[in-house]
């Protein structure tokens, strides 16, 4: 598992490329978003680049235009006063090839103090043997803040919501 940086806000730097953590709500979305290499780098670019966030209704001030382990990424939901602001540190950036998974691009990001959940997320497109792509959303998160405590239930259907969005905005046709 990669070293914890100081400023995260939990130990499981990591898990969300392997076994989710237990204490936390875990969240798993995967869709067919097309099929071919045309899709699948519109997709990684879509990704790497924030523009899923974005494309999902996502505010973002990034310090880098391309995520890299060590970017800070600050998202933001909501209009005016009652948005929410919420900043993540890149800890992997995906790119790998096999023959039994195909290929896989993307990133995870970790929360930063003051985040409203404590937790991690993971993004990344694969493109199998059989052509199709696939985009993939792995989270594993808590209550942070007072607000998101005493939201209980509304934050996990905020996260689902975002989730479902993310993938939306990643689709080809």
């Amino acid at each position: 598992m990669t070293p914890r940086p100081s400023d995260l806000t939990y130990e499981e730097v990591g898990a969300t490329a392997g076994e989710l953590p237990a204490g936390y709500h875990h969240l798993r979305r995967s869709r067919v978003i097309g099929a071919g290499e045309g899709c699948f780098d519109l997709a990684a670019q879509r990704i790497l680049n924030w523009d899923m966030h974005r494309r999902a209704g996502v505010g973002v001030d990034a310090s880098t235009p391309r995520a890299a382990v060590g970017s800070v990424v600050t998202m933001r939901l909501g209009l005016g006063p009652v948005g929410i602001s919420a900043a993540c540190r890149v800890i992997e950036v995906i790119d790998s090839v096999s023959s039994d998974a195909g290929t896989e691009r993307g990133f995870a990001y970790g929360t930063l103090s003051g985040h409203p959940e404590i937790g991690e997320e993971r993004f990344w497109v694969q493109r199998l043997p059989d052509d199709s792509v696939i985009a993939h959303v792995v989270a594993f998160s808590r209550p942070g803040r007072w607000f998101t405590r005493i939201g209980g239930p509304i934050g996990r259907v905020v996260q689902s919501r975002i989730a479902e969005r993310y993938l939306d905005a990643l689709m080809c046709a």
